[in-house]
């Protein structure tokens, strides 16, 4: 088994990261910083989309594990106090016929058009659109067809698996990650009696797009997951559900409704 941690830097993340590095050497795992079989991310789910980014052009060769050290961690199955056990498990499932159970989850593609040229980019989480200096005026589109005029702080996109995370806090639903779809989010939206939009969240399945255009000089913040743009050139941003997925090593299980449960409800 090749391997790669990714810790969050704080103590406790480190010293478990070396712990790893301990175990996994007495199983004979092969530390493999360029081609692993399997990222284990060991902080919370923002160390998570770092590991993601990191190893995001191999993405359809690697299974993520996540080990959560913080409060919340959607992405993470197990504990800080269960890494041996987590060693043990990956260990075996080399010599037995008791495999991990891989999960794929759907990822949200992005293409970004300025005047000064056109990129892509895949988000775990969440794409957004922020104006920097007032409100944020954009048309959405939905399968080329215009929806409304947005105006307001911004929007936010994002996935199934990214919907428990800032799609939440707008009022978004909490979508299960195995089903393909994109989710729209509207971030403080301008209602009255001249502008209107929606104002409920929108769920486009796989096979749908949107299409987001700036409608006036503005400079805007773009944020995928982690990372954050601004541009002043903006054209327009097409989202779509990507053809990619990431996928996770389930060594047990750990339903995402008990997930649910135990980071919003539990004390």
């Amino acid at each position: 088994m090749r391997y790669y941690v990714l810790d969050r830097g704080d103590q406790l993340s480190v010293d478990l990261a070396e712990q790893f590095h301990k175990l996994a050497a007495q199983h004979h795992f092969e530390l493999d910083a360029k081609s692993p079989n399997i990222v284990i991310s060991i902080g919370g789910d923002g160390t998570m989309l770092h590991a993601f980014h990191t190893f995001i052009d191999h993405i359809p060769d690697i299974a993520f594990v996540g080990v959560h050290t913080g409060h919340l961690g959607f992405y993470s199955d197990w504990k800080a106090d269960e890494l041996r056990e987590l060693v043990e498990l990956m260990s075996n499932s080399l010599l037995s016929e008791d495999k991990p159970r891989i999960v794929k989850y759907p990822l949200l593609e992005l293409t970004i058009h300025k005047k000064s040229g056109t990129t892509s980019h895949i988000a775990l989480n969440e794409f957004t659109l922020k104006g920097v200096d007032g409100t944020l005026v954009a048309q959405i589109d939905i399968n080329d067809q215009p929806f409304e005029m947005f105006r307001g702080d911004g929007i936010c996109i994002s996935t199934p698996s990214g919907s428990t995370a800032y799609n939440k806090s707008l009022g978004g639903a909490m979508v299960h990650p195995t089903i393909e779809a994109i989710q729209i989010a509207e971030i403080a939206s301008i209602n009255n009696r001249i502008y209107r939009t929606m104002g409920s969240p929108l769920l486009l399945p796989k096979h749908h797009h949107s299409d987001i255009y700036s409608r006036k000089e503005q400079r805007l913040l773009l944020t995928v997951d982690h990372k954050n743009f601004t541009i002043d050139d903006l054209i327009s941003v097409s989202c779509q559900v990507s053809k990619q997925k990431i996928s996770f090593a389930r060594y047990r299980p750990y339903p995402f409704w008990n997930r649910v449960r135990s980071a919003f409800l539990e004390e």
